[in-house]
């Protein structure tokens, strides 16, 4: 219990950090996030259309998520995430299915990620954007709900890379009996 208490007071005192860029020869400490692989009644997936503020031709799609605040657990922090960013606030969490590390350049910095992605099951397929914070509002440019076959033939970048194969396996086999430990992604 010591450690665990630990861990959210350091959390807590990392959250109240004011954040700045991380230069190439430092190393990053790792971002905690949660990230949601909603699915709906159909099996589709709900993904965002991001883009770089400074760069509107640099796109891609990603499941909805985001950092850790205070002490809120990941769990919680899935869900604030998804209503935040999709206005959906009666999905239903499952168990947590991949864990991932990457590291990216975005908005004029290098973000440092260690991402736990939980399943998510929703009745609603209408979103709401009206909670996006700032830097969503200048980064998100829409939601769209995917099959599997879209995913697998589209060109687009999507993050996780693999995610086409991994909704595809997770589709046809049920989430795994723990978190698949997925391969670091640097861009």
């Amino acid at each position: 219990m010591a450690d665990r208490e630990r861990e959210q007071e350091l959390t807590a005192g990392r959250a109240q950090e004011p954040e700045r860029a991380v230069t190439a020869d430092e190393p990053a400490e790792a971002r905690q996030v949660s990230r949601v692989v909603l699915l709906d009644p159909d099996d589709r997936i709900l993904l965002l259309h991001g883009f770089e503020p400074d760069d509107p031709g640099d796109t891609w799609w990603f499941t909805p998520g985001g950092g850790v605040e205070g002490t809120e657990t990941r769990e919680e922090a899935a869900h604030r995430e998804l209503a935040e960013e999709t206005g959906i606030t009666d999905a239903v969490l499952g168990p947590v299915l991949w864990k991932r590390r990457c590291a990216f350049p975005f908005d004029g910095r290098r973000w440092e990620q260690d991402e736990w992605y939980y399943l998510g099951r929703t009745d609603r397929t209408a979103t709401d954007t009206g909670g996006h914070t700032d830097l969503e509002r200048r980064s998100v440019s829409g939601l769209r709900w995917w099959t599997s076959e879209e995913l697998s033939a589209t060109h687009e970048t999507v993050y996780p890379t693999r995610l086409a194969g991994l909704l595809r396996t997770l589709l046809d086999e049920g989430p795994p009996s723990a978190p698949v430990l997925l391969e670091t992604e640097r861009v």
